[in-house]
């Protein structure tokens, strides 16, 4: 359906990135009218295509996993599947124990399960390889309902293979402290074949060998232009099936309203049968819904939903967040001709440096490299979970920091002739232990209210799959309980 004429019972999404624009998507394709409301002036959230000297650049994530289906869906589904393209080089290093050293293959998320690769690799000292040996012959893993990776990792395997491995490729995905992440959580393959097979090691073999026996196919893509183009085309094909999106509109509230011709509140409110929603604008306007997808970030959400789910709402307000910044900078290419191989490094923080990762984007995306021959573009992070002081720097500072560990770690001395900065604070949510139990308690309690789902990279992880298929559950539920409650006013009608 090309408009919204003729559509039944009407969706409000609070949150225009890419979670909230999935949902809408999503919601649209199921038959219902919706309003999208962002409160920022741009779509998209962490997602951001941008340019640096003319150079088309992603400003915040810059891939998706390609082997799980529902981001790569998502692109196909609004036009993006010819524009889908892997990296060109994913051999990255790690600066650590003084040098760049090669990214040891065989680990599953810095856990290795051959010890070989890691021994070449000279990322662990001798007594760290000594640590690792011990594992087999310690007693089966207890893990019960749920661990903190880092403190786990290292009670098996050492510290060494958690501060040079597991944090900086963890740090990469969530900005948070290893030691206090959720096993089961952030990496829930590891988690289950660890409680498996009793032997961490043993259960990252197996883990790394079933993935070797997957079908070929990249682990993760890209898309041509930066991946910030998908939320613009998820947008354009919303807007195309008629659905309306209003940016810099904040909501000051959502407030639940009998439903018309309801004869009263008793039936179940979290069947949608007796209640619709009103939700006010920070402009004061309001609109009537019939139901709402919240896919805002946690404090915002536990702001709406204080008057009506203090259980939710207080267990939202406890979610922590990590802020960083993305430095990215376009040289001569002439004057970087000597830059080391691959598609850059990570930096463990055990190492004391500033950066905390550094890509070599016009080798890594085929697009970047190729937009502009003369021009060579990379970029470093700065920040993670409660290591934000850099942060309060002015920008100037930032790029100075980033080349000062460029020059250690790689040699570079050639100046930038363009650098943006792009802060994100707050950008992350954190994962600690019990935080799976936690989203089962905040959907529990959002379920006893009429028809309201929530989505996003707070709930069942951050990447871009995890939000796409959030957005995706919630919309579904909510057509469901739209369907339903259709079909029960059908049935009063006929009986009248």
């Amino acid at each position: 359906m090309s408009a919204a004429k003729g559509r039944t019972g009407h969706v409000v999404v609070v949150g225009g990135g890419i979670s909230g624009l999935a949902a809408a998507h999503r919601l649209l394709t199921g038959g219902a009218r919706v309003t999208v409301l962002e409160a920022s002036g741009r779509l998209g959230g962490k997602l951001y295509a941008g340019e640096i000297a003319g150079v088309p650049v992603d400003l915040g994530a810059e891939s998706m996993l390609a082997r799980r289906p529902e981001a790569v869906d998502l692109a196909r589904a609004v036009g993006l599947g010819g524009r889908l393209q892997p990296p060109a080089t994913a051999t990255a290093s790690l600066w650590t124990r003084g040098g760049l050293r090669p990214m040891p293959k065989g680990h599953v998320m810095g856990v290795p399960g051959d010890p070989a690769p890691l021994a070449a690799s000279g990322v662990v000292s001798a007594e760290g390889l000594a640590r690792l040996a011990q594992e087999p012959q310690l007693p089966p893993a207890e893990l019960g309902e749920d661990v903190a990776l880092g403190e786990f990792v290292a009670a098996r395997l050492g510290r060494e293979v958690v501060d040079r491995l597991v944090e900086p490729l963890l740090g990469g995905v969530y900005a948070g402290d290893v030691y206090r992440t959720s096993m089961r959580a952030s990496v829930p393959t590891l988690f289950e074949a660890a409680r498996t097979h009793g032997s961490l090691t043993e259960g990252a073999r197996a883990l790394a060998a079933r993935a070797a026996a997957a079908p070929a196919g990249p682990v993760f893509t890209g898309i041509d232009g930066g991946i910030g183009r998908l939320p613009l085309a998820v947008a354009d094909a919303v807007r195309a099936a008629g659905g309306e999106i209003r940016t810099g509109e904040p909501v000051r509230e959502l407030r639940p309203t009998a439903a018309p011709g309801s004869a009263d509140s008793s039936d179940d409110p979290g069947e949608g049968r007796a209640a619709r929603w009103t939700v006010v604008t920070e402009r004061g306007e309001t609109l009537e819904a019939d139901a709402v997808v919240l896919a805002a970030p946690a404090p915002v959400a536990a702001r709406l939903l204080a008057a009506d789910s203090p259980a939710a709402s207080a267990e939202l307000a406890t979610v922590d967040y990590a802020s960083m910044a993305l430095i990215t900078m376009a040289f001569r290419r002439a004057d970087v001709a000597e830059l080391a191989q691959g598609s850059g490094f990570l930096v463990p923080p055990v190492d004391g440096h500033t950066i905390k990762a550094a890509t070599f984007s016009s080798r890594k995306w085929g697009w970047v490299g190729e937009a502009d021959p003369d021009l060579f573009v990379l970029r470093t992070s700065i920040g993670r979970f409660e290591d934000e002081a850099d942060l309060s720097r002015d920008d100037e500072d930032l790029v100075r920091l980033s080349l000062a560990d460029l020059g250690q770690a790689i040699g570079l001395t050639a100046r930038p002739v363009a650098t943006r900065v792009n802060r994100w604070e707050g950008g992350l949510p954190q994962y600690p232990v019990g935080h799976l139990d936690r989203v089962a308690r905040i959907r529990a309690e959002v379920a006893k209210l009429p028809a309201l789902r929530v989505c996003g990279a707070v709930y069942d992880g951050v990447g871009i799959p995890a939000c796409v298929a959030s957005a995706g559950t919630a919309a579904d539920e909510l057509l469901e309980l739209l369907a339903a409650t259709q079909a029960r006013g059908a049935g009063r009608g006929e009986r009248e």
